[in-house]
């Protein structure tokens, strides 16, 4: 809870210091409305809006059983209650959770997912995602999302537009590009510092719903082989960090500002996790 007040709290700051210095106090109040009213529609909306980017489609009991089985069996496992299930039509695997709260949380998978993994792979990603919502990564996510979304587009509208107040002539312009280049960046880097150590407590946590470490790690690798070669349709740096992997390729450089902690450390955690679990004598769900 202290993280995400740290991550709400930078990333309002950012946004109110952008207003600040383009517009002063009419900015900068500006910029404070602006803030906590997209708080208030992100709460309410959050769901819908990031469902509807990727053309994700509800399926109940009937339209797939396996994969809506899967949810339910977990969910009650995990005293959850039963989440919406939905299906991107991708042939890249990767899923995540949205929602405001538990009683109003949707999974959504990419058809890819249900067609490359096996059924234990399956439940160890839906485990994880379950783990977002039982420990409430959902709505933060879908905040800060939106939060870093808008401060990018405030950087850039000053850089095309001029930044600095009329009022303060001696205002060195350099300051004012380097604001322009590093809010963007400052909001991502204070969202993925907090988006990385949710990942880390999802994977063990969801692991141990499922009860098989290995069955998401070996997820894991999978959909890193396919997502490290071929970016989902639609994806946005604002939403990567809300899937399982991080959509795009994080090869050269971009790994740097990569949403996820590397699979190859989740993976090796994962594996001590399923060790950790035989040498204490717990059985693996199958």
């Amino acid at each position: 809870m202290l993280r995400t007040t740290f991550l709400m709290t930078a990333l309002t700051l950012i946004l109110v210091g952008l207003g600040d210095y383009f517009g002063g106090v009419n900015g900068m109040t500006f910029m404070l409305v602006i803030s906590l009213s997209m708080n208030f529609y992100s709460y309410w909306n959050s769901d819908k809006l990031v469902l509807a980017q990727y053309n994700a489609t509800q399926v109940g009991e009937k339209d797939a059983p396996e994969i809506y089985g899967i949810v339910k069996d977990l969910a009650k496992r995990g005293g959850l209650p039963m989440p919406k299930v939905y299906v991107i039509n991708s042939a890249v695997p990767n899923a995540f959770a949205t929602g405001r709260n538990p009683k109003h949380a949707a999974i959504a998978i990419t058809s890819g997912l249900a067609n490359i993994l096996t059924p234990k792979e399956v439940a160890g990603v839906l485990g994880h995602e379950l783990s977002h919502v039982k420990h409430g990564d959902i709505l933060i996510g879908s905040v800060a999302a939106a939060m870093a979304g808008v401060i990018t587009t405030v950087a850039r509208w000053g850089m095309f537009f001029g930044g600095g107040r009329r009022d303060d002539e001696n205002r060195n312009p350099l300051v004012g590009i380097a604001i322009m280049l590093l809010a963007p960046v400052a909001a991502m880097l204070i969202q993925m510092a907090v988006s990385r150590s949710r990942e880390y407590l999802a994977d063990r946590s969801g692991a141990a719903l499922c009860g098989n470490p290995d069955a998401l790690a070996d997820a894991l690798l999978k959909i890193e082989n396919i997502a490290s070669q071929r970016t989902l349709t639609n994806a946005t740096p604002a939403t990567a960090h809300m899937f399982i992997i991080c959509p795009f390729s994080t090869k050269d450089m971009k790994g740097m500002f990569s949403t996820h902690p590397s699979t190859e450390e989740r993976v090796k955690l994962l594996r001590a996790e399923a060790e950790e679990m035989r040498t204490k004598g717990n059985i693996a769900f199958e």
